[in-house]
């Protein structure tokens, strides 16, 4: 059966009204997307055995690992739980333990959901659960990567916005991360893409449509790499790629403290970094004094322990290869805090920054206080040595409101991306201001200094302004001429 992406997208949302009120909000996506991954592994795994039976006609061929992305254990496949009407929270918790166990680390924390625990789950919620899932076939063989990424994608939306404040915790809104990609792009096979704290995964899943349907790109032929510290929200990005078809590795763990991606005492790095990392949060400055990997030495001095902004882009930028460039999510103060201008001078001496995008305010479920997009690029073009771009996308022509968030409109992304670009100087939106003039600013990279962005005031007719100004003053004296009839009627003085 061939079903359509609004279709997908309405029975996997209606998991979350199966559930309702027996777990909180905010734990839907613990407990409904490792469910629908098990289904789609458990049904992808049966397509593929009867595939490779067919070819070879010997069921422990057949059986060989080699053959699978995902091992499912013959008891634990998803009929077997269909089976089950007593205690089918434990058998999932069972299945959960053996899939990890079968697949050699590569579900190491990803099936971490205890639905033992969740005593309002049980066995008939659990039961109308399954059977629900289990109206269609989700084999990889069946729906194309591509829609089941993209359904994956909307239920991540859709948790997110269910969570609200919290939501935007692992998911950053799909219009800012359109706009970090576009500018970005274009990419080439055999680029590959990180994201130090990637969340749901939503930036890398972003970066391969847009080289798959603006490109008309193979994503197959690009890696995307990424790395979480929540458990949770790491599993949930874990099985991102693995839905999305995509190449690469999602691992857990701290970027700042313990970075994943490394050899040897080398940071890996890649072509393209894209990342919304925690603002103003604490680090661990203390362990890193002296850091393994050589990542903060702009200055004589680390970033305080509590604001660890400037230590994530120091990471980031060492992540970079050689023409390597980033796109990074900032609060406006990285960019003028005055005892940060240490970390802002070696940026702009070492020709790093090539632009800076100031956004509206509000356009984050975690927080309401404007941002930016610091765009890094180790290879810049001569033209735009010793320059860096300041736009002011923050007025209104960008963005419209929905809700209680606003939202960047297409307009708006596609006004931002030319004018970078195009390296547009624009009066009141955007200007390619010199390294020089940067330097005389004491490195202060706060967009008011080089954009003017105040509101413009309205143009004056002096002509009309005099006009209605004389018929005030006639007007006037005919009041007094009434008022002064009338004082004498009453013979007032």
């Amino acid at each position: 059966m061939s079903l359509s992406l609004g279709e997908l997208d309405d029975h996997l949302f209606k998991c979350a009204d199966i559930i309702r009120n027996t777990v909180d909000k905010t734990d839907y996506k613990d407990y409904i997307l490792p469910l629908v991954f098990y289904k789609t592994i458990s049904d992808t795994y049966d397509d593929q055995y009867e595939q490779r039976l067919e070819e070879y006609g010997d069921e422990e061929i057949a059986k060989r690992p080699a053959f699978y992305d995902f091992v499912v254990p013959e008891e634990y496949a998803w009929e077997e739980l269909r089976a089950q009407n007593k205690n089918v929270d434990q058998f999932i918790n069972e299945a959960f333990d053996a899939l990890s166990e079968a697949n050699e680390g590569k579900l190491e924390g990803v099936l971490r959901a205890d639905f033992v625990a969740a005593d309002a789950l049980d066995d008939q919620k659990l039961t109308t659960l399954v059977e629900h899932l289990s109206t269609y076939n989700l084999s990889i063989e069946r729906v194309p990567p591509d829609l089941l990424g993209e359904a994956y994608m909307d239920l991540v939306r859709h948790f997110a916005s269910e969570e609200g404040r919290d939501g935007g915790e692992f998911f950053t809104p799909p219009h800012i991360v359109e706009l970090m990609v576009r500018l970005l792009e274009p990419f080439e096979d055999g680029d590959t893409f990180h994201d130090p704290t990637c969340g749901s995964g939503g930036m890398l899943v972003e970066a391969a449509r847009h080289y798959r349907e603006v490109q008309g790109g193979d994503p197959s032929k690009l890696t995307f790499t990424g790395q979480e510290i929540n458990p949770d929200i790491y599993a949930i990005a874990k099985i991102n790629l693995f839905v999305h078809g995509l190449n690469g590795d999602i691992q857990r763990g701290d970027s700042l403290g313990d970075p994943k991606f490394e050899d040897n005492g080398e940071l890996d790095t890649f072509d393209y970094v894209l990342a919304n990392f925690p603002f103003s949060a604490d680090w661990p400055k203390d362990d890193l004094q002296d850091d393994p990997w050589n990542r903060f030495g702009w200055a004589d001095k680390l970033p305080r322990a509590d604001r660890g902004d400037y230590a994530f882009i120091m990471h980031m930028a060492e992540q970079l290869n050689d023409t390597g460039q980033a796109a990074i999510v900032v609060p406006h103060g990285v960019l003028f805090r005055k005892h940060e201008s240490k970390y802002r001078k070696p940026m702009i001496d070492n020709d790093l920054v090539e632009a800076v995008i100031g956004l509206p305010k509000n356009l984050f479920q975690n927080n309401s206080i404007p941002t930016a997009i610091l765009l890094l690029n180790q290879d810049k073009s001569e033209e735009r040595t010793d320059e860096v771009q300041f736009i002011h996308a923050a007025d209104e022509g960008f963005y419209r409101e929905e809700s209680n968030q606003n939202i960047l409109t297409p307009e708006g992304i596609n006004k931002i991306v030319e004018n970078f670009n195009d390296w547009t100087n624009e009066e009141r939106v955007s200007r390619a201001v010199s390294a020089e003039e940067i330097r005389e600013n004491d490195y202060n990279l706060n967009i008011a200094l080089y954009v003017d962005t105040t509101e413009p005031e309205e143009e004056l007719n002096v002509a009309e302004e005099l006009a209605t100004l004389r018929e005030l003053q006639a007007e006037r004296k005919e009041i007094e001429a009434r008022m002064t009839q009338h004082m004498g009627a009453l013979n007032y003085e």
